[in-house]
């Protein structure tokens, strides 16, 4: 082919996979040369958003990821934090958005599994998922199957693991229609002499590779993450990976136990790129070079070339880096749980990726021209002309419910506020037997086998306030979070973010973003919550159209007497009923005001960082101090939600509550409004004033509001309805809403 045509085609070959021509046009100075077809895959693979982050690198470095309980923040495959002098947990969050868009089992099940990977690659033993879903409106068949198809693939991938989805959250608004959110999150225990880190190191130290053959699943799905969709994207299903939940569970035994036997230095999953991005950010966090033989590589089809191996996302597997001479022994282990063990390659001093096929050169790049220099952007960013308009919200235009019982059973089967039991019914997430709070409270809570610790852990999310707001909806994202901790006794030690945003490339896109990472600094600072890892999902667009901006945080918490946790449910007759925090006339961006009338409108809760921090730690210290029988936050649904699912207990724990409030503003404000900073509390009358105390200290108001009794729950003049009826509602209406599907596709 004469040269013209070869660049041409390779310019071609380029940007067909997300490099732009400015991009491509910086690869030959680089090189000094024109690169080859194997050569441009591997760039554009990690130049791509997924993989290099150019986009959002320069603002991430805001948040703050430092504290005295941080053993490794971002940059590793996880981050870890310490317990205590022995102990530590890795912990991370990361999206399959687009592939769970397109084939929605798999597209899910396989976010599962590389979450799962980049925990155990940390030498941590995987002990919990959780999860964020968010999706179109349940009225749209191809929505009901997309719901049904992701919980499939996450229950059945984790659940053959043996590893419990011990909580979640599911949204829904006409903006995810065509791009789903599937983030999923995985915490490890490990001892922390025990944590390995994804390094190469040591001249001559052989490259190993371990787990399932390769195949041409998932090729260019990195590339396809960080573009957006057209009506054409059914046809990007071969993109999508294929899991083996079952091979998964022997890779990770192997590699636990391999870790055990002294012989490897570092280890990588082989995730977004495959084993061109392993093999490169291995070599580049040790400051060497690897060098590969594609010969070796085993393979499940054949005919496999050179740039589909580099490229190929097929799961469950692993790069290790072992001590030299140790071979032999990696392969008996691996061999011991029936899994291939083959030595690809070896580690260089000279800063290169090389690939070779036996004799043959393929490719030869600094692994640096992949990494620290590749392209990183300060892109323009711009507030959206959107706002002026959503932003407007003329309450005496709206007119309020003339059945407020009615209306708060509306919001309670709203698919948002309506119990998940139809979810977390398919997850197992009693596998391992340490689960102490199951699915369904403010947060889950886990027990340290041999500790009187519990690790508490929630995923939380607002996608409406965002759109609104980006920079205070982020920041009450990362309140409420702490919030859920706080009502079962949990101090916050850390969390992981997942930011799923729209096309970068355009300036409204951008404004979202840096405005949510402010937000999210600001209330990470005021809390003293580190954020150790994390994940960046761009282009989640069709033709155009972009999501709400949604980060979404995973907080981990730290119990060190777990016998003293709390549930939201009120426990006995009699209790009295105290407010924690304030009430302001705060309907925008609502669930009521998105149910009832139909709007996504007006402005999020003004967010008082001080009074958050106070309400946060009066609550923990009234749980350690024994005072108080329940705690339950108050957010989607606003108060009367609240007090409602405060009813909802398990069998034996159901109690009605006669609630009294001041008319001091508008009612539906005062029953639906989305206050931050507020929580539900119950306790025994002669422990109101040590809680009244210690809120003093934090300057926090206490209101009491009531009492435990009975089985209506009566709110004012305004609300009167038995436990029962609500119950109904709020467990079957997400159910009924799915009955319709029996395995209709849709589109």
């Amino acid at each position: 082919m004469p040269a013209n045509q070869a660049k041409d085609s390779l310019l071609e070959l380029a940007l067909s996979h997300g490099l732009s021509r400015q991009e491509y046009r910086q690869i030959q100075p680089l090189l000094k040369r024109e690169p080859n077809q194997v050569e441009v895959g591997i760039f554009s693979a990690m130049w791509s958003e997924h993989c290099s982050y150019k986009s959002s690198r320069l603002h991430l470095k805001k948040l703050p990821s430092r504290g005295e309980r941080v053993i490794y923040g971002p940059g590793e495959n996880a981050g870890v934090v310490a317990i205590d002098d022995n102990l530590a947990l890795a912990f991370k969050m990361e999206s399959h958005n687009h592939p769970s868009s397109i084939e929605p089992f798999q597209g899910a099940a396989t976010g599962v599994g590389g979450i799962i990977r980049d925990i155990f690659t940390m030498g941590a033993r995987p002990i919990a998922l959780l999860n964020s879903l968010c999706f179109g409106p349940l009225e749209e068949a191809r929505n009901r199957y997309l719901l049904s198809q992701v919980v499939a693939g996450i229950a059945w991938y984790g659940n053959c693991m043996g590893i419990p989805t011990v909580g979640g959250e599911t949204r829904f608004a006409q903006c995810y229609r065509d791009n789903c959110l599937v983030n999923v999150f995985c915490l490890g225990l490990v001892e922390q002499g025990k944590i390995f880190t994804a390094r190469a190191g040591g001249v001559d130290n052989p490259v190993i590779y371990v787990g399932s053959a390769t195949g041409r699943d998932g090729i260019h799905g990195a590339t396809m993450a960080s573009q957006e969709f057209d009506e054409g994207a059914d046809q990007l299903r071969p993109t999508v990976q294929v899991g083996d939940p079952f091979t998964e569970k022997l890779l990770l035994e192997a590699c636990l136990e391999a870790m055990g036997t002294g012989c490897l230095v570092g280890i990588q999953d082989m995730g977004a790129a495959g084993l061109t991005c392993s093999s490169v950010e291995m070599a580049d966090r040790g400051g060497m070079g690897i060098e590969l033989d594609l010969s070796r590589v085993p393979v499940r089809e054949r005919g496999m070339d050179p740039y589909e191996l580099m490229l190929s996302e097929s799961q469950e597997r692993m790069l290790l880096v072992a001590r030299q001479g140790s071979e032999e022994e990696i392969k008996k282990v691996f061999e011991k749980w029936g899994l291939p063990a083959v030595v690809v390659g070896k580690v260089t001093p000279d800063g290169n990726l090389r690939v070779m096929k036996g004799d043959q050169e393929l490719a030869s790049i600094p692994t640096p021209l992949l990494t620290s220099q590749a392209p990183v952007y300060d892109r323009s960013a711009k507030a959206p002309a959107y706002l002026d308009e959503v932003r407007c919200l003329d309450l005496d235009c709206l007119a309020e419910p003339k059945d407020y019982s009615q209306c708060l059973l509306s919001l309670l089967a709203s698919p948002a506020i309506a119990s998940k039991g139809w979810i977390f019914r398919q997850y197992d997430h009693m596998v391992g037997l340490n689960t102490v709070i199951r699915p369904g409270a403010d947060a889950a809570l886990l027990r340290v086998k041999g500790t009187a610790k519990g690790i508490a852990l929630t995923v939380d999310g607002n996608g409406r306030f965002c759109y609104l707001d980006p920079r205070t909806g982020s920041g009450l994202t990362v309140c409420e979070a702490a919030r859920n901790l706080a009502c079962v006794g949990a101090r916050p030690l850390a969390l992981t973010d997942c930011l799923n945003f729209g096309n970068p490339e355009k300036p409204e896109v951008m404004w979202q973003f840096s405005q949510a990472i402010e937000g999210m600094r600001a209330a990470c600072q005021a809390l003293g919550v580190p954020v150790v890892s994390g994940n960046v999902s761009f282009y989640n667009e069709t033709s155009g159209q972009g999501i709400y901006p949604t980060p979404t945080v995973a907080m981990v918490g730290l119990m060190q007497e777990r016998s003293r946790y709390l549930t939201c449910w009120f426990k006995n007759e009699g209790d009295v009923i105290v407010l924690l925090g304030t009430t302001g006339l705060d309907i925008g961006g609502s669930e009521y005001l998105n149910i009832i009338h139909g709007r996504v409108q007006g402005t999020p809760p003004p967010l008082d960082l001080g009074l958050e921090t106070g309400v946060i730690l009066t609550c923990l210290e009234a749980v350690e101090q024994g005072l108080i029988n329940s705690a339950h936050d108050c957010s989607d649904g606003g108060l009367a939600v609240a007090l409602a699912e405060c009813c909802l207990g398990p069998d034996g724990q159901r109690y009605g509550a006669k609630i009294a409030l001041a008319e001091e503003m508008r009612l539906d404000g005062l029953l639906f409004g989305e206050s931050s900073a507020r929580i539900v509390v119950s306790l025994e009358g002669e422990n109101l004033s040590p809680l009244q105390s210690i809120a003093k200290t934090h300057k926090v108001p206490v209101k009491v509001i009531g009492e435990v009794t009975g089985n209506r729950l009566r709110l004012g003049r305004w609300i009167d309805l038995r436990v029962e009826e609500m119950e109904q509602v709020y467990t079957q209406s997400l159910e009924a809403r799915l009955a319709t599907e029996k395995g209709e596709r849709g589109r």
